[in-house]
């Protein structure tokens, strides 16, 4: 069973933006709540996408 974490509500705030606004970018269906129907590969798609994002920007802000 997944369990929720509590943690800091401002970067789950972020990280839900950036999981829309990459599966909007893909073409993805993303629906608030459950997404059930999403198939295993747009789900992976989104994933990969915003790693690729994430690692990009940090790398960005850690060039010497």
């Amino acid at each position: 069973m997944a369990t929720r974490r509590s943690g800091n509500s401002q970067s789950s705030g972020a990280f839900n933006n950036l999981k829309y606004e990459v599966a909007n970018e893909l073409g993805v269906s993303l629906n608030e709540g459950y997404n059930g129907d999403l198939s295993s590969r747009d789900a992976g798609r989104i994933g990969g996408t915003i790693v690729k994002k994430v690692f990009a920007e940090y790398r960005n802000k850690n060039q010497m």
